[in-house]
Parts: C-alpha cells; sequence; structure tokens
C-alpha cells in the first residue's frame, strides 16, 4: 500500500478547513462531523491505486461464457486457476481435448476425438475452442501446447502465432505426437495437456493413455497396410467429414445436452 503524493495539496486545503471550521464554532457537531468523515474517506482513498486491467483479469469468466464451457474446459480451466494468480484476460476457454488418428477395423484411418487415446493410435493432436472478447481481439498470440506424460516429463511441444479474430475460434494444433511405435514414450497412464496463451496457462486437463495392443500381438497378427486417410466422427463410422465438420458436430453435440 503506498499513499500518492499528489493528493497531498488538496488534503491539506481539507484539513485547513476542518480546523477553521470547528475552531471558529461557525459550523454545528453534525457539519464538522460530515467534514471529518470525509477526510477519512480521502484519506483511505489516497493509500487505494485502482487499476482497471487488474480489475479486469480478476473478474470471473461471465455467466454467459461458462454457459457455453464444456465439461473438460470447466475443469481445465479450473485446474489452471488454481496454479495461477493471473489468466488471459479477454480469453475464455470454451472447449479442449486431443483428436487421434485412428486405424478403424477395416484398415482404414478415421479422427476420433476425444480423451481417451491408444498407444495404437497413429498420433495425437491437441485442440481449443477459445471465446474472444472484442478488447482482446486483432491481434497475434502465442498458443502453446504441451502434453506430460504420467512421469511428469514433457513428450510434446508445440508453439503457434494466431492472430486473434473477435467471437470464437478453433485452434489446432498444426503438428501431432506420434504414439504408434513411438519407442520414446514411457507408456500407458493418465498424462496431462496443458496449453498457454502468451506466457499464460489456460488449460490443464488430464487424460488417459491405454496400452497398445497391437505391440503385444504383433507377432500373431499379419502387417496392416496404409489406407487412405477419411475424417470420421466417435459416433458415426460410415460418413466421411471434414475437420470442420467433426468440430461442428462436437458443437451440436454440446448445444443438444445443454
Amino acid at each position: 500500500m503506498r499513499f500518492r503524493r499528489r493528493n497531498t495539496a488538496w488534503l491539506a486545503a481539507l484539513t485547513a478547513l476542518i480546523v477553521v471550521a470547528g475552531v471558529s464554532g461557525a459550523a454545528t457537531p453534525a457539519a464538522l462531523f460530515a467534514l471529518i468523515a470525509l477526510l477519512g474517506v480521502a484519506l483511505a482513498a489516497s493509500f487505494v491505486e485502482l487499476r482497471p486491467n487488474r480489475l479486469r483479469e480478476a473478474m470471473p469468466t461471465s455467466p454467459l461464457a461458462m454457459m457455453r464451457m464444456s465439461a473438460q474446459a470447466r475443469e481445465a480451466s479450473e485446474r489452471a486457476r488454481r496454479r495461477n494468480s493471473i489468466t488471459p484476460s479477454g480469453l475464455t476457454l470454451l472447449d479442449v481435448g486431443l483428436i487421434a488418428l485412428v486405424t478403424s477395423p477395416d484398415g482404414s484411418m478415421v479422427m476420433r476425438r476425444g480423451r481417451q487415446v491408444s498407444l495404437d493410435d497413429k498420433g495425437v493432436r491437441p485442440y481449443i475452442t477459445l471465446n474472444v472478447d472484442p478488447q482482446s481481439a486483432d491481434r497475434n498470440a502465442t498458443v502453446r501446447f504441451e502434453i506430460l506424460d504420467h512421469n511428469g516429463q514433457t513428450q510434446y511441444v508445440h508453439e503457434m502465432k494466431t492472430f486473434l479474430r473477435d467471437g470464437e475460434m478453433n485452434i489446432l494444433a498444426d503438428t501431432q505426437l506420434p504414439l504408434l511405435d513411438n519407442d520414446r514414450l514411457p507408456g500407458a497412464g493418465d498424462w496431462d495437456l496443458r496449453i498457454s496463451v502468451d506466457g499464460l496457462t489456460m488449460g490443464l486437463l488430464s487424460f488417459t493413455v491405454t496400452p497398445s495392443i497391437i505391440a503385444r500381438s504383433r507377432q500373431y497378427a499379419p502387417p496392416v497396410a496404409d489406407a487412405p486417410i477419411r475424417l470420421q466422427d466417435e459416433a458415426d463410422d460410415s460418413t466421411p467429414m471434414t475437420l470442420e465438420d467433426l468440430m461442428r458436430s462436437a458443437e451440436k453435440q454440446q448445444r443438444q445436452r445443454r
């Protein structure tokens, strides 16, 4: 707490006015009491410095934005808040998760959105959905994705420059973490996905990595040839989809649950 020196002059003038009013007897006791109370408020205000930027950062997410947050985003945001005193202002995490490249039973490749991945998957890419307030839009931000294994070791780091636009944005990592035949990975367990924007952690989400069945039974199964890649939602095994369709389908399911 620091006294603001620029208020010294008018505080001295107010004090002098109260002394004159008290000595002369011209002021009634009630008026004199009011002047003294005013001086006390002025002194207290001189030790308080309002900083709008800090107040805005400390404000909780708006109720409307909270209604649009997925369960994963709520959990990830709460974990991040418990670890940080400051979160990015003007940005709300609406959704967070992983998109895995999976080999389907017929040998084709599909993309599955979920919170569980297998070491039999080809790879996995993290994504987030942000709501950008107008005061935080029209600028470049650095989005950082990190994946940590069950031992706390970082297995994946990707940073990307993103131009923030007003409204809702889907941001998908440009690269993936290879899973199948990746001998560098320590194995299955509960892993963490950490998302940061401009160096401030926005979300921390746990997810499950299951063991590789292919690795255990490879000597008994014939090799699977590579097949053309197609995009498919987890709930639909027949209709090819684009990545935008996959994200739109997830948003539609969230609205239906609400």
